[in-house]
């Protein structure tokens, strides 16, 4: 019995991608959505919050850096499926955590696990789309980000209402051994993909970067040398704390801005993380349709990054805002921007680094994103402790809404001196 080919099988490829997206980013929002509950439960303070925040986003930061290394050793079949299940099983552990220290633990297996799902997911694009429809697939499954927190904000409460804060993780650690078994059925490298017709092969590989077909061993710190990846590392590790403050605190917020029951499914929080879908496929959409326009691969994504950055500074107007569907529309544009601007600094590194090396550049540039993750939560916590205890709580968050704002414009010029002279990594370089 022949198997069925196709000529679109590159997107069944990205639903995947999308897919572990999705659970990647349910799983990761768990927390936030439990903190008013779990707070009172175990007696945090908005600083302890914070380092169960950092801990993850430490433990992220060491996930990117050995993940992206070891799924471009191993390849992304392999390194998908390792990652997964690392981190499904962390969710899971969640369950068993008794104080703010046992979150903490746990928050550690769950960064160190959810750190391969970019390199592999970027990875994956690389090797099975032409150029020119990289951003958008880069979009589609990045959307999953947002999709996996509505999906959160449905499933947390129907669990709470009729059983407990434990078996929001059992049950959603569990939906990665699902995912599991499509991933094992369906991926394969194109050139070995029996499920893929002649004419789709050809059409991916004619629109790639010509590189060397045997394989060279890459000499893993060299990409520090490289100003490509300092651009990544910049686009990366300036705006990930700030998508990062939005994921964790926003609930929190609302909860105690706008006095929202988070044991209820929230309208408000779906639209604003509905939005993160729009901004990431449009932001996708827009730069390759600038290159299918003929304009220069990197002109197209600087360009269009340079506009997320200007209109990302209607995040400062939130502070102003008195009734909540005000700020939920001001926020929803903020997130939305932010899913454009990070859709295009994602495809940045297919564009600049050759398909061996892409996972290493993603997780590099991954780990900066934590490691600002590191620091920002630091300052949230201490920011908000010190107006809540003043009685004055929306006045720490004004301040952290005019950070975030001007945060972009100053990645954007950065990213654009390290890439005045675009051009592939060459192989050679890191070898």
């Amino acid at each position: 019995m022949t198997t069925p080919k196709t000529n679109n099988y590159r997107w069944i490829i990205v639903v995947l991608l999308f897919t572990a997206t999705t659970i990647n980013y349910l799983d990761r929002q768990i927390i936030g959505l439990l903190k008013p509950i779990l707070e009172v439960e175990f007696s945090w303070t908005e600083t302890q919050f914070a380092n169960i925040v950092i801990a993850f986003t430490a433990a992220y930061a060491v996930g990117l850096l050995a993940l992206g290394w070891f799924i471009d050793k191993v390849g992304t079949k392999i390194g998908y499926a390792v990652t997964i299940v690392w981190w499904s099983v962390a969710g899971m552990l969640h369950a068993l955590a008794r104080s703010a220290f046992g979150f903490g633990l746990a928050r550690v297996g769950l960064g160190l696990g959810e750190a391969g799902n970019y390199p592999a997911a970027v990875k994956t694009v690389a090797e099975w789309f032409p150029q020119k429809e990289r951003a958008l697939a880069t979009g589609l499954f990045n959307a999953g980000t947002s999709i996996g927190v509505v999906a959160a904000l449905l499933i947390v409460p129907w669990i709470l209402n009729h059983y407990g804060w434990q078996e929001v993780f059992w049950i959603t650690g569990a939906l990665g051994f699902v995912w599991l078994i499509f991933w094992l059925i369906f991926y394969e490298v194109p050139a070995r993909q029996k499920r893929l017709s002649a004419a789709e092969y050809e059409y991916i590989a004619s629109g790639q970067e010509v590189e060397a077909e045997k394989k060279l061993p890459i000499k893993w710190f060299k990409l520090f040398t490289l100003p490509q990846t300092w651009a990544l590392i910049t686009g990366k590790g300036l705006i990930d704390p700030i998508y990062w403050f939005f994921l964790f605190w926003l609930p929190s917020y609302f909860s105690s801005t706008f006095k929202l029951d988070l044991k209820k499914p929230s309208l408000e929080l779906m639209l604003i993380y509905l939005a993160t879908t729009v901004g990431s496929i449009g932001g996708g959409y827009l730069s390759s349709w600038l290159i299918k326009r003929g304009w220069p691969t990197l002109k197209a994504r600087k360009t269009v990054l340079i506009i997320f950055a200007g209109l990302e500074l209607s995040i400062i107007l939130a502070q102003f805002a008195t009734d909540v569907w005000v700020a939920v529309g001001l926020i929803s544009l903020a997130v939305a921007v932010h899913q454009a601007w990070a859709t295009n600094v994602f495809t940045m590194a297919s564009d600049l680094f050759p398909k061996q090396a892409v996972s290493s550049a993603v997780g590099i540039a991954g780990m900066a994103g934590a490691v600002g993750g590191i620091f920002f939560p630091m300052l949230v916590g201490r920011l908000l402790d010190t107006y809540k205890a003043a009685g004055n709580l929306s006045g720490g968050y004004n301040i952290l809404f005019t950070i975030c704002g001007f945060t972009y414009l100053t990645a954007w010029v950065i990213i654009h001196l390290l890439t005045r002279k675009p051009k592939l990594v060459d192989i050679s370089q890191l070898t």
